[in-house]
């Protein structure tokens, strides 16, 4: 407010804010730290003559190697399966009411955590000295059928038993935080609409307590990939065992490692970028806007604008 010579009070315009943004010297120091040292490390990588490209570049078309990675995703992905179906049946068993279910479950989770993958690998490999055959037929009587525990148990097999069954009691605690992080009053309102405990664990808990279990059964993902390489132990030749036979072979352990190592990055990139669009997925229950994806990411980049976070209902995924 401004007064006149006649001494009345007129409105005046308030001065133009003059904004100046603020300078942020360290961003531009560290940036340049990091710059200095990625150029120092590519540097190092392609001077080095010890790293050897070529036997890199030779060592990943090797068929040994390709089988390895044959061998190593079908390990995870069967592992994982067997680890997320055990998993939530031992969860859903500790929430049980029933002492008996909830108590085996819990021994269950005690053994398999608090034992080594590697001694358990080791033992289902040698199962066979504990019990040399495998039968079926009536408890405390007579065998209707019976097989050698080496027969039945190859390696492979081995392999994902002592993979799996670890991984069960690892996922039955993701899958019981889960469902434990949904609210109580959805249960009692389902069981009010008749819905049993079945259809109200299927249909109502487990697809809210999806946006909790996925990202730690991500991270369980590709943990298992590289925990995969621990099978070296009882011979199954996977990607890292294929890479110690190539090495082994012809004293080129830096290269071949290298080229282990990229396959490796590969699989967890490609693991990475699934657990984002999965996770997207089952945010679309609980935020008013969606994350961008990597291609809208990219799209604003190249269009010189901030990226925009799609709204639930509008936003169009790539």
């Amino acid at each position: 407010m401004n007064k006149t010579d006649q001494g009345s009070v007129t409105p005046g315009r308030p001065e133009a804010i003059k904004a100046v943004p603020v300078r942020h010297p360290g961003r531009w120091v560290g940036v340049a730290v990091i710059a200095v040292l990625v150029a120092m490390l590519v540097h190092a990588l392609l001077t080095n003559q010890a790293i050897k490209w070529d036997v890199v570049g030779n060592t990943l078309t090797d068929p040994t190697i390709v089988h390895g990675i044959w061998v190593t995703l079908e390990l995870t992905a069967l592992s994982m399966l067997m680890g997320v179906v055990g998993g939530v049946l031992l969860a859903v068993m500790r929430l049980s009411g029933n002492p008996v279910l909830s108590g085996a479950a819990w021994v269950y989770i005690w053994v398999f955590r608090g034992t080594p993958v590697l001694v358990q690998l080791v033992f289902w490999n040698s199962i066979g000295a504990l019990w040399p055959t495998l039968s079926i037929g009536i408890p405390f009587g007579p065998s209707f059928w019976s097989e050698s525990s080496n027969t039945l148990i190859p390696v492979f097999t081995a392999a994902l038993l002592g993979l799996g069954l670890n991984e069960a009691a690892y996922m039955a605690e993701i899958v019981r935080s889960g469902i434990q992080s949904v609210d109580e009053g959805q249960t009692e309102a389902a069981h009010a609409l008749g819905l049993s405990k079945a259809a109200t664990m299927r249909r109502i808990v487990l697809p809210q307590a999806m946006r909790v279990i996925i990202p730690p059964t991500g991270n369980e993902t590709i943990s298992m990939l590289k925990t995969s390489s621990l099978v070296q132990v009882i011979a199954l030749v996977e990607l890292f065992t294929a890479g110690h036979d190539i090495y082994a072979r012809t004293f080129q352990t830096i290269p071949v490692l290298i080229a282990v190592s990229m396959y490796y990055l590969l699989m967890t990139s490609i693991l990475t970028v699934g657990q984002y669009y999965i996770e997207r997925h089952y945010a679309r229950g609980t935020n008013r806007t969606l994350p961008p994806t990597p291609v809208q990411r990219l799209r604003t980049l190249l269009a010189g604008r901030a990226p925009a976070r799609p709204a639930q209902d509008g936003g169009t995924p790539s």
